[in-house]
């Protein structure tokens, strides 16, 4: 047998492609009747996805019945999976989740291995973006990214409210300290912004290990309690943050380029809001991934499989520039944003920003941690940061 393995990203020994082709079994078969499947979305992934899953029902109305939806919080979902799985009766199919829930899945076991079904699906290497190939090794062969964008860590604020933008991680606490309660950032690990910030200050201040929260990030612990003392509360999600941005309770938040872009499409953050990055700053890119639980029937496991592969085709990717809320968003090659539905297409034309395009060229691109370090990354900030804050 051929070890394809090999670190990428300093991630470890992962699965290059995300799967091996090696070990896979025959394609399952489809059912001989339709079946309804649940997805659970705790990553705000439907606003990128929903189309394109409710369009293979079209295509395939022998295989799937209906598509039941619902969301959930990422922290709280890994748990109730392992407990529906104790009792041997799980009711939930498909889960489209960020790295935070992926990372703590793969850390429970919950999470099916999908190297024995490559022969269900395309040849990763073949079709993702570079960036998002590397995502997927962050999977270990426990998903398929399905959105990938370059993320953050961004600061977002009001230019009529901020006259002098920090340019500095020494600047933004020195701004903090004389403007108290006006900086807000969300919990990591229900967040992407919170947790691009998270990873990406050891960037930002040189630490001595940006890959080991718990022996290389000195610096970025010292600073996150320092900072921590100019901020009222830490929100459960980034929504509230972007919330408290546009009413004008915050002047300054932790962003990305979606959730700069989508919350200005959506007027919940005015239009003229702008962006900045910190010097020394190194993007930590994200993706979205789809994963099934263990447990899950041969019948159904046939279908998602299909939809899995269906969802990773240049069409229904186009459909993730979305509103800006992940973007770009796909996570294949060869998708446009004349692809896109209009509606997206004038989105991003009203409010993207052409600074983006150079700020990602000039700016490494690095990979959030893997599973384990991720996982011990929320623990550290939720007993060290968080605590006593909400």
């Amino acid at each position: 047998m051929v070890d394809r393995r090999q670190v990428l990203g300093g991630l470890g020994a992962v699965s290059a492609a995300g799967l091996l082709p090696s070990l896979a079994r025959a394609a399952l078969p489809m059912p001989k009747s339709p079946v309804q499947i649940t997805v659970v979305d705790v990553a705000g992934n439907l606003a990128l996805t929903q189309r394109a899953i409710e369009s293979y029902r079209k295509a395939k109305p022998n295989a799937v019945s209906r598509f039941v939806f619902t969301k959930a919080p990422a922290p709280e979902l890994p748990a109730k999976i392992k407990a529906q799985q104790d009792a041997g009766r799980i009711d939930i199919d498909l889960v489209l989740t960020g790295t935070d829930a992926l990372s703590a899945g793969i850390d429970q076991g919950i999470w099916l291995d999908l190297k024995p079904y490559a022969a269900d699906l395309p040849n990763l290497a073949d079709v993702y973006l570079p960036q998002a190939l590397k995502m997927q090794a962050i999977a270990e062969d426990h998903g398929l990214v399905v959105t990938y964008y370059p993320s953050g860590p961004l600061l977002e604020y009001m230019p009529d409210r901020v006259k002098s933008v920090p340019k500095t991680a020494a600047e933004l606490l020195d701004y903090t300290r004389q403007n108290k309660n006006k900086f807000i950032y969300a919990r990591p690990s229900n967040s992407g912004p919170g947790r691009t910030w998270l990873m990406g200050l050891p960037y930002i201040l040189s630490d001595a290990n940006p890959r080991d929260p718990v022996n290389g990030w000195a610096k970025t612990w010292d600073y996150l309690k320092a900072i921590g003392e100019n901020i009222e509360y830490y929100p459960a999600g980034t929504t509230q943050t972007m919330k408290e941005l546009g009413e004008g309770t915050r002047d300054i938040a932790v962003s990305t380029t979606g959730w700069d872009i989508n919350p200005r499409v959506l007027g919940i953050v005015p239009k003229e809001a702008s962006v900045a990055a910190l010097d020394n700053f190194h993007w930590v890119t994200d993706a979205q991934y789809m994963v099934v639980p263990k447990g899950v029937s041969d019948d159904k496991l046939a279908v998602l499989l299909d939809l899995m592969a269906y969802m990773l085709q240049p069409k229904q990717q186009a459909y993730a520039y979305d509103q800006g809320y992940f973007f770009p968003g796909p996570a294949v090659k060869g998708v446009t944003l004349d692809m896109a539905p209009e509606d997206s297409q004038e989105a991003i034309r009203a409010f993207g920003r052409p600074e983006y395009d150079r700020l990602i060229a000039d700016h490494p691109l690095e990979t959030p941690l893997d599973a384990k370090s991720i996982v011990k990354a929320f623990e550290l900030w939720d007993q060290r940061i968080g605590a006593g804050k909400g």
